[in-house]
């Protein structure tokens, strides 16, 4: 038996991804386990552990904290073999040969290829030939590149995601209310910014029919109630990029789940596949918050640079109908794509404004490696940052340089709030002009985002006959803020004082501590 370690950062939700990664390690025979930073005993606890594998989960923009981490990993544990996974090193495989603390990367999905090269390993034979890994050759130091495995076909035979792997890293995964689940693996649209297209076409080489797969109803069902006799477990927090993908699906979904789950749930809906009768469905079977990517109000931003193929008819009638219903809206907006002006984004405010969004979300577009909008960006003639230099936290600040650039961060910051007291429409001009006032709009844009999660878990809490002060809006939002949102602050506010923290804890940078959403 091999032991890995997963270590990672502490993110706002649960990670699937590795919740089904030690799943297949540990039917396959091995042992699992996660370990979350900050923590300022890591290293005693690695040794502790004495794991033979090291894994870490990598975004571009956290990949130089993780090069970081594994360098001191490497200095502690010298025998021990190190694996990059997740986003950046499957469109950046390059990593491997820049940093040669790194054994292995895992590109694309890691449940077939992680348990074999375990297999082999323990077995002591061969496996720098393991499709879906790039290996440095320990003798030669040269980088073995391998293939790509066709996209695993039954994801119901992967079972369900090992929670425990993360529950027993971290008390608030396994205490928190709401929990994540996912219906189906891969997206049919085509979206410029998503990695969905470039991990289909670019890396996978696959087709709509093979890279979308979908869970079966009555498998959803079962994990849906396997987590609830096993964890706390009062809402379902859905995660699929378009959940309405399948009306076959869908209904049957809707006919069972209140019957055999009964909890209240969350999901985004794709406003051009939405119907009425989608709208009316969700709501009796227990959804009580649906999200709509909107991404632009303007036609060319929208559809020929972002690619959603939606019409401005479609998202303002899936709006209408889930207001309609008695659903909460959720809005999905995205600033800074290239050729956008400055009023198309004010637009983008307005067309949440009026179609009345209760939850607008926002972030700022980020031309990832491989990603159609990094192509389309630079034909444009905007400067894209180098990978290196991408920021940590997607919703902060604009890779690439274009006129007007701070006044779309600030308003980035202010979006939710004008959405929901359009009064300040009219302010909103002189308001993003002062650079100065940055941070304070990030403070008040951090705080909102946090008041309006309280608010929604108000609503869950309605939904279940939840009462008391427990689920007051304002009670439950000083809770949040008395834990990770004081943090985000601190770390807005005094950020020379978290560096120094990040030091002491012997965890390279002020990365470190920028985990907090």
């Amino acid at each position: 038996m091999k032991k890995v370690l997963v270590l990672n950062e502490f993110l706002p939700q649960e990670m699937l991804g590795i919740m089904w990664l030690s799943r297949a390690i540990k039917d396959a025979g091995h042992d699992c386990k996660a370990l979350f930073l900050p923590d300022k005993d890591w290293i005693e606890k690695i040794r502790e552990y004495n794991p033979d594998v090291v894994c870490y989960s990598v975004t571009t923009g956290m990949h130089l904290y993780f090069v970081d981490i594994n360098k001191k990993v490497k200095a502690e544990f010298p025998n021990v073999l190190s694996v990059m996974g997740g986003p950046h090193p499957t469109f950046s495989p390059e990593e491997l040969e820049r940093n040669p603390e790194f054994d292995a990367i895992c590109r694309g999905e890691g449940e077939e290829c992680m348990p074999e090269f375990l297999d082999r390993l323990e077995a002591g034979e061969d496996y720098y030939d393991v499709e879906n890994m790039w290996f440095r050759n320990k003798a030669t130091g040269e980088i073995v590149v391998n293939g790509q495995r066709p996209p695993i076909k039954d994801i119901d035979m992967l079972g369900f995601p090992d929670r425990s792997v993360i529950y027993d890293a971290g008390d608030l995964y396994r205490d928190s209310d709401r929990k994540v689940f996912v219906t189906q693996r891969g997206c049919p649209m085509n979206c410029s910014f998503c990695f969905h297209h470039a991990l289909k076409k670019k890396v996978l080489s696959s087709s709509n029919a093979k890279y979308v797969r979908k869970r079966s109803v009555d498998h959803v069902i079962a994990e849906i109630k396997d987590v609830r006799e096993k964890y706390n477990l009062k809402f379902v927090h859905f995660l699929d990029d378009i959940f309405n993908l399948s009306g076959k699906w869908l209904e049957e979904f809707c006919e069972k789940y209140p019957k055999e789950v009964g909890l209240p749930f969350d999901c985004i809906l794709m406003a051009n596949m939405t119907r009425e009768h989608h709208i009316e469905k969700l709501k009796k079977a227990g959804c009580v918050y649906a999200r709509i990517a909107f991404e632009s109000a303007n036609e060319y931003v929208r559809n020929a640079v972002f690619r959603k193929n939606t019409t401005l008819q479609q998202l303002e009638d899936s709006s209408r109908w889930i207001k309609e219903h008695g659903i909460r809206l959720g809005s999905l907006n995205m600033l800074g794509g290239p050729g956008a002006s400055l009023e198309d984004e004010l637009d983008t405010v307005r067309l949440n404004i009026s179609c009345k969004v209760d939850h607008p979300l926002v972030s700022i577009m980020q031309p990832y490696p491989m990603f159609d909008i990094e192509d389309m960006t630079k034909e444009m003639g905007y400067a894209v940052a180098a990978y290196d230099d991408f920021p940590v936290k997607f919703n902060r600040t604009s890779s690439i340089e274009f006129e007007n650039k701070r006044e779309i961060e600030n308003l980035h910051k202010l979006f939710p709030i004008v959405v929901r007291y359009p009064f300040l429409m009219r302010f909103i001009k002189p308001m993003i002009r002062q650079n100065w006032l940055g941070r304070v709009y990030l403070v008040m844009y951090m705080l909102f985002s946090e008041y309006m999660v309280s608010e929604q878990a108000k609503l869950y809490a309605k939904a279940q006959g939840l009462s008391g002060p427990r689920y007051w809006t304002w009670v439950d939002f000083l809770r949040r803020l008395s834990t990770k949102g004081v943090l985000r602050v601190y770390e807005v506010v005094f950020g020379k004082v978290a560096r120094r923290m990040a030091l002491s804890l012997q965890m390279g940078d002020e990365r470190v501590v920028a985990h907090m959403d």
